[in-house]
């Protein structure tokens, strides 16, 4: 199968598995399986064909450890974050995003910690523009 520069949209579970190889760096199909039965019922089988999946669609890659695999992600967890928000944005908001912003907001309260964390990437963001 041919890899784009973007691969095809993670569903739950695949994000679920996304984020144990993001969080470890490096995982085996037991370390994956290990993590998600912590969470739920899931055949180790199951998570051998899933992440056989996820390398097919150009997510992970992998190298021969002893009888083994070892995968690690092929695409930085950063990148997907911001290509998912980007679609949800676009979707769910007409690409407003002070939508998106103040739709998390509300009825939420802010710590004064996170109300400054927040001013300052709003003013970084400012400076970046052109």
């Amino acid at each position: 199968m041919a890899k784009s520069s973007q691969p095809p949209p993670l569903s739950g579970a695949q994000m679920e598995i996304m984020n144990v190889v993001w969080e470890r760096g490096e995982v085996t199909v037991a370390d994956v399986w290990k993590a998600l039965v912590e969470r739920r019922k899931v055949a180790r089988n199951t998570v051998q064909t899933m992440l056989t999946r996820l390398e097919e669609k150009g997510w992970l890659r992998h190298r021969v450890e002893g009888p083994g695999f070892v995968y690690r992600a092929a695409v930085p967890r950063q990148a997907t974050m911001k290509r998912l928000v980007r679609q949800l944005v676009d979707s769910a908001f007409s690409g407003s995003v002070d939508g998106l912003v103040m739709t998390l907001l509300e009825g939420r309260r802010l710590s004064k910690d996170e109300a400054e964390r927040i001013r300052a990437m709003i003013r970084q963001a400012e400076r970046e523009q052109p």
